[in-house]
Parts: structure tokens; sequence; C-alpha cells
């Protein structure tokens, strides 16, 4: 609000992170014909004209989206399937931080994406890549500890499609509720039980 009232009195045209952060509000609400600069500019207080200091057209705003949902979902989730971990259990608890931290992976940001693709399929390439990286890391994680090719991959994709699962249907579960599944979870993908020790980590880094 402040920033609103202070492009209202001295003519500030933004930034292009403020248009970036508007635009991704519009998208995980009303989805992608939300997008629309004039409906942007009303919202920030701000002027068409001003959109335009920052980005070339509304296409450039898209791409600029697409990239934050690729360096966010796509790059921490490969980030966490390389972690330290000392075992599989480990491993995949480290991989649903992902799922229980927002600030890691923005499941509304992936379904909004997904579901604008159904309207471009231009998009849809972008989320195959997108995809195909994320099971070829969670692949590269279950093989580190020994899997076998064709296991490693097969695990990979029960894990992540079942995440995906979750995102599309939009299943809302308290963090108590999900955390307190994810020892089966992680059994159920693995096939080895969790330790004890693993799963106190887990939840005490995400206090509960």
């Amino acid at each position: 609000m402040d920033q609103v009232v202070e492009a209202k009195q001295t003519g500030w045209r933004g930034s292009a992170e403020l248009w970036l952060d508007a635009a991704y509000d519009a998208l995980v609400t009303g989805g992608i014909e939300a997008v629309r600069v004039k409906t942007l500019a009303g919202s920030l207080g701000l002027s068409r004209t001003s959109f335009y200091h920052h980005f070339d057209s509304r296409e450039a705003l898209l791409a600029a989206l697409i990239d934050r949902w690729e360096r966010k979902n796509t790059g921490n989730l490969i980030a966490r399937t390389e972690g330290f971990a000392a075992t599989i259990t480990e491993a995949v608890f480290n991989l649903f931080d992902c799922w229980i931290d927002p600030a890691l992976f923005d499941a509304r940001l992936d379904f909004a994406i997904r579901n604008w693709a159904l309207a471009d399929p231009a998009l849809k390439p972008v989320i195959d890549t997108a995809d195909r990286s994320r099971i070829r890391a969670i692949t590269a994680m279950f093989a580190r500890f020994d899997y076998a090719p064709a296991q490693a991959e097969t695990r990979a994709m029960t894990l992540y499609y079942t995440q995906v699962g979750y995102i599309s249907m939009r299943i809302e579960e308290t963090l108590e509720t999900r955390a307190t599944r994810m020892p089966a979870y992680i059994e159920t993908f693995t096939g080895r039980a969790c330790g004890e020790a693993d799963i106190a980590r887990f939840r005490a880094r995400h206090a509960l």
C-alpha cells in the first residue's frame, strides 16, 4: 500500500520485481487471463506506461513468470535431491522439504503454470522439460544408493507423480497430517523403513 501511495505522489514507476509479484498474484488467483497489463497497473496504482519501463511486452512478463517457476520449483527440487544424506530415507526426507516449505517449492505456482499450459500448447514442452529434469534428478538420487537403473527410475516416477497428483487435485492437509504420513510414504517409495533419527530431524527443522 505504501508503494502505491508513493507512486501516486511521486510518479514512481515501480520495479520489475513489483510488476512480477503482481503478475504472480494474478496468475495463482485468477489464471493466465488475469495477467493483463491494464489490470496489473490498476492493482498497483501505476500507469501502463510504467510497465513498459521494465518489460517490453506482456509476453516478456509472462516469460519472467515462467523463469521464476523454473528457478524456484525445478531448481530447488533438484538441489534437494543433491543434498547430503547418509541413507535413501534421509535423502527423500530432504526432498520432502519441498512439499512442506513453500519457500522451496511453490505448489500454487506449479498448479497455475500447468493450468496455463492447457490454454497455451506452446507451454507444454516447457513443462515436459521441467518434469523430465525433476524425475531425472530424483532417479539419480535413488541411483546414488545403489538402486538398479530401472528401479531408480520407477521409484522416482512414483514419488514425483504422487506429488503432482497432490498439486493437481489440490489436496489440503494440515502440516501435521502430512508429516505423520511421510514415513509410510517413504517406506512405500524406497522399500526401506525410516529411522527415528531421520523422522526427528525432519520434524525439528519444520518445527513440527
